[in-house]
């Protein structure tokens, strides 16, 4: 079963999957009792932000849960996501998505249960994910929902992280951007982290010597203890750089980048021959507007040969069953770590954004609806 930690004033879950199957509660809502005295909380978009958004861009409502139409069904999300990009999400600045609108739900994935259904296809009870937003129900079209969760051996939770967004990020960024071959050396900055921490692991497992970039002792012991890192550098350290060229001294030659800015200067430096830099988050930059300016690095990708690549996950659906098919195994294997962290009601989700930023999460950030 799950073993699961507490700390602080939130619920980090440190888990690792037995055979034993985990048990999965449907809800005990249907449509025969949709009553008007029941609440549908959901968190707004109230005002544009520039840069982070903090908790003050959201405001929460209470709305009568909604009634599906002919084809459609409700959702009773369970676990709501957080994502760095949902930044980007609700920014006016140009980005591969359209900006969630001013007054609108907070786009976010969600896992939850089909609780009332008019689609033959999608029976009551059915655990199921999607761009549901920042609400407790959904009425949404079946075209619309993302997948069918059939890992039921599997924490629902999972399919929000290393089973979902998360977990297949890392996958398709690594292996078929990165090509990462044995005996290689693999940066990761944010390597505590969601997607991070799933890619260091991957790494390791293809035989490769893992680099972890991460803020703070307790997120560079995490790398070490709990993700397998062979080394874990703190660049909030004094030395950062001295450490990082240590650590980096046989070269770098696969970086994962999810930060941009100082960082992915200092690891760039360091590139071999033939290196792979995957472009995958640009966290550390508070704001696009200015362009912010820093050092080149057109002469490092030349002198090395090396190769610097941005993507999109969502530009690659068909990725995703294949990788959660290898992340589902390496899980049940005990080959593949995770840690959740889980906020407890909607009422946290308003700032969970602006805490990703700060730095705050350990692992994957889920709010936990019930």
């Amino acid at each position: 079963m799950l073993s699961c930690g507490s700390v602080w004033m939130y619920t980090v879950r440190m888990c690792t999957i037995s055979k034993t199957p985990v048990m999965q509660l449907g809800s005990n809502l249907d449509g025969d009792r949709l009553v008007s005295d029941k609440i549908n909380r959901q968190v707004l978009l109230a005002s544009r932000p520039e840069g982070v958004p903090q908790a003050a861009h959201f405001r929460i409502v209470e709305t009568p849960i909604p009634v599906p139409g002919p084809g459609q069904v409700l959702v009773r999300n369970e676990w709501l996501s957080v994502e760095p990009a949902m930044r980007g999400w609700v920014n006016a600045a140009a980005n591969y998505s359209e900006p969630v609108a001013v007054g609108a739900v907070m786009r976010s994935f969600a896992a939850g249960h089909v609780v009332a259904s008019n689609h033959a296809d999608w029976a009551v009870g059915t655990p199921v994910t999607g761009l549901f937003g920042w609400q407790d129900y959904a009425v949404v079209e079946v075209s619309t929902i993302q997948r069918r969760v059939t890992e039921t051996d599997l924490p629902l939770s999972t399919a929000l992280g290393v089973m979902g967004i998360n977990g297949v990020t890392a996958h398709f960024g690594l292996l078929e951007i990165g090509a990462p071959r044995a005996g290689q050396t693999v940066v990761v900055s944010t390597a505590a982290g969601a997607v991070g921490s799933a890619v260091g692991q991957i790494a390791k497992l293809k035989g490769c010597r893992t680099v972890a970039i991460a803020g703070g002792q307790v997120k560079r012991r995490l790398c070490l203890e709990r993700f397998g890192y062979d080394v874990a550098v703190d660049y909030k350290a004094a030395g950062f750089a001295a450490a990082l060229a240590e650590a980096c001294r046989g070269g770098v030659d696969v970086y994962f980048d999810n930060t941009a800015g100082p960082i992915s200067d200092a690891v760039i430096a360091h590139l071999n021959v033939g290196a792979r830099v995957v472009v995958c988050g640009t966290a550390s930059i508070a704001n696009w507007s200015p362009w912010p300016e820093g050092p080149r690095v057109e002469r490092h990708l030349l002198v090395k040969r090396a190769r610097m690549q941005g993507f999109v996950i969502f530009d690659h659906p068909e990725h995703a069953e294949p990788a959660r098919a290898d992340l589902a195994r390496w899980l049940r294997a005990g080959e593949l770590q995770y840690v959740e962290e889980v906020l407890d009601g909607i009422e946290h989700a308003p700032d969970a954004i602006a805490g990703l930023y700060r730095g705050e999460n350990l692992g994957k950030r889920l709010i936990r609806l019930y």
